[in-house]
């Protein structure tokens, strides 16, 4: 504990104000649910409601295809080991036609359906309010699912506490969080292109995908689907290796084995939100 506390004193005094502010922003709740995915946003968030409030912190994790196996064991493997009251509940969206339609405001119908279900357990559990970990930076993007968040009430400490990203992977790093430096990770259904269904199927050979250029040792991938046409985005410094001849060879021969018939490589590399570049202007 010294040592946390010695690390996070090392920190700017602008970055300590702010974890400051958190933690009073977090106490004045009283009682408090997570909407807890097990990323870098909702674990730094569930550890610091934890040490606030103790057992009133309640770390909820919805199971759905939507994410993959290995990002829920992650979730529920980090509560395990530190202690953290977790349930997890199952949702499916879906059942939900305007999500498998995919237009551009999927993510409102998703995340209404998913915080409806984390609200359900935080009152069964008698916790009085509910949050989720979106941070300064995600109000730079076209974000729908913010906007069920809001109209739900579900409360957002990281922005009120106006911390960015990088603020909360230096915050993690000096609390000895695992997830400090953990890639970018957004649901499976953020894969497709605005208007193709959305299907189990598809979900599961987007992840089986990922799960390939994983293996093959890239941390920050996408693999976006476009019909019949997977494309892939690498980090710019990692396109020069997965074009390599060999590297090349195995990626595409085991997303063709998955059920893609083209296998593209976009040049501009990964990027968040690379989907909503479609989207008009007035939309975005």
């Amino acid at each position: 504990m010294n040592e946390t506390i010695t690390e996070i004193e090392k920190l700017p005094a602008e970055l300590q104000q702010k974890l400051a502010d958190l933690k009073e922003y977090i106490a004045g709740l009283g009682s408090l649910a997570v909407g807890f995915s097990g990323g870098v946003d909702s674990t730094f968030l569930i550890t610091a409601a934890r040490e606030v409030l103790g057992e009133k912190a309640l770390a909820v994790t919805s199971t759905d295809v939507m994410v993959p196996g290995w990002e829920r064991r992650e979730a529920q493997d980090f509560c395990r080991e530190n202690g953290i009251r977790q349930i997890v509940c199952q949702v499916d969206p879906l059942q939900e036609e305007e999500f498998r339609n995919n237009g551009p405001n999927r993510c409102y119908f998703c995340k209404k359906l998913i915080f409806s279900e984390v609200m359900r357990v935080a009152a069964e559990q008698g916790i009085e309010y509910v949050a989720e970990g979106s941070n300064m930076d995600d109000l730079g993007d076209y974000r729908p699912g913010l906007k069920a968040a809001e109209d739900l009430g579900v409360k957002a400490p990281l922005r009120e506490a106006k911390l960015y990203k990088e603020e909360i992977r230096q915050l993690s790093k000096a609390m000895g969080l695992p997830t400090w430096d953990k890639p970018a990770f957004a649901c499976l259904a953020s894969r497709f292109v605005y208007g193709e269904e959305i299907t189990e199927e598809k979900l599961h050979m987007v992840d089986l995908a990922e799960q390939v250029l994983l293996e093959e040792g890239f941390r920050q991938e996408r693999v976006r689907i476009h019909g019949d046409v997977a494309r892939i985005e690498v980090a710019p410094r990692d396109i020069p290796r997965i074009a390599e001849d060999a590297v090349r060879e195995r990626v595409d021969a085991k997303l063709r084995e998955i059920g893609f018939r083209y296998v593209a490589l976009d040049l501009r590399g990964y990027r968040t939100g690379s989907m909503n570049e479609a989207l008009p202007k007035e939309q975005e």
